[in-house]
């Protein structure tokens, strides 16, 4: 049977469509589905394949890749990571397109899941327990068969406030119980928000009962909520006070980590940004912002068996 055109080709397809798009037998097709290679998602009962994403991952698995030139990380928010990948970003100018986008943890992971990102930056609790809830985390999604962990580095993780209210953290557990402080909130699935309820919920206090003002969508959102006097605590990292000019009343440590497939740990853009983290410079901006300790930038942490 002749192979479909493009042109003649539905946007979603059957199994059998997509063995005949891709000229393979429909036994094969379905041996790629059951390894996670290829794109699929189930209907009804029924395997279909996005043929967008078919594309992509025919260009994303001939001779390496031929989107190497291209990185695009999404998932949790950094200050020192967001600067280090801006840095990079400008030293590639037009050769390479490394893009960050800070989307949540959560988002960021069930965007992987549907290739539209090749990495993801994740935080799931404290530093102590990353190990057990990273991959966890990423076992919740289909394709984690094909991802790995990657170190990031610790950061340090609490409560941001405007430096008039430094008291605060003599106060502890009887100023986080003031129904009149004034909160800004973290966006479901954003990981500093769940560090603030489990370290609430320790206390014997409820998320829910805070006095939440605003919702913000990244750790300088956050920061800058309670700058512009809109709220008077943010849950955040030391670095995201630091910028700010606010106080910050330290909760513990965490470790900051990159989800990415398998395929793109080997690309030699994603190991020039990873490379980042282990120039001089990197080590005086961390210092800088504080809050940070980069030994063990660039370690493979996990990976699925």
């Amino acid at each position: 049977m002749q192979a479909l055109t493009p042109l003649e080709t539905p946007r979603y397809l059957s199994v059998k469509q997509v063995a005949d798009y891709l000229s393979l037998n429909e036994k094969k097709v379905y041996a790629l589905v059951s390894e996670g290679k290829i794109p699929a998602t189930k209907v009804t009962g029924k395997w279909m394949f996005p043929r967008e994403l078919v594309d992509r991952w025919m260009l994303e698995t001939s001779h390496g890749g031929a989107l190497t030139d291209r990185l695009t990380i999404v998932g949790s928010d950094d200050p020192l990571f967001s600067r280090l990948a801006f840095a990079f970003a400008e030293k590639a100018q037009a050769q390479a397109l490394v893009s960050y986008s800070p989307t949540g943890t959560k988002l960021g992971l069930a965007l992987m899941q549907n290739q539209r990102a090749e990495a993801c930056a994740v935080h799931w609790g404290p530093a102590q327990e990353a190990h057990i809830r990273h991959p966890a985390l990423v076992r919740q999604f289909p394709r984690h068969t094909q991802w790995i962990i990657v170190r990031g580095f610790a950061r340090e993780q609490g409560i941001i406030v405007k430096p008039e209210r430094a008291a605060m953290q003599r106060a502890g557990e009887e100023t986080l119980r003031d129904p009149e402080l004034r909160w800004a909130a973290r966006q479901q699935g954003a990981g500093t928000g769940r560090f603030l309820e489990e370290h609430l919920r320790r206390l014997g206090l409820e998320p829910a009962g805070l006095n939440t003002q605003v919702t913000t969508r990244s750790e300088r959102e956050a920061a800058a909520a309670v700058a512009m006097n809109l709220a008077d605590a943010a849950p955040g990292a030391r670095a995201a006070a630091t910028e700010f000019g606010l106080h910050f009343i330290s909760l513990g440590w965490e470790y900051f980590d990159l989800v990415l497939d398998k395929r793109v740990y080997f690309r030699h853009l994603f190991q020039q940004v990873m490379d980042r983290f282990m120039q001089p410079e990197a080590r005086a901006l961390a210092n800088l912002l504080g809050g940070y300790d980069l030994g063990e930038a660039g370690r493979l942490v996990w990976s699925p068996g």
